[in-house]
């Protein structure tokens, strides 16, 4: 069954035709929110506060909520490697080649 279109995709779909560099945009918030998201589960998974994983990574629970806002992309591998290693956690990164990379983001 495929899901009929509603504002939000007919929205987008218009701001593309407007503006293909607009893909870049949703395509980098997209990653945004799964690493939050994959950050927030796992915290919650492993019975963690806010603070409980800033103790474990060496930092305030401030920069977890940072961390776990979907808005932010500001975070290094770095801090990445911390988090996930205090959540016994593997990060992994791809580097996908660019047609690749339109297969699988740019499709309409």
């Amino acid at each position: 069954m495929t899901r009929r279109k509603d504002d939000l995709d007919k929205t987008i779909e218009k701001i593309l035709k407007e503006d293909p560099s607009f893909q870049e945009k949703l395509n980098e918030a997209d990653r945004a929110w799964d690493i939050a998201f994959q950050i927030y589960d796992l915290r919650k998974k492993a019975g963690l506060t806010q603070t409980d994983l800033a103790k474990l990574v060496g930092t305030r629970q401030s920069n977890i909520a940072r961390i776990e806002d979907a808005d932010y992309t500001g975070y290094t591998l770095k801090t990445l490697e911390k988090v996930t290693r205090a959540l016994k956690a593997k990060l992994e990164i791809k580097i996908v080649p660019l047609d690749s990379y339109k297969d699988l983001f740019m499709t309409g």
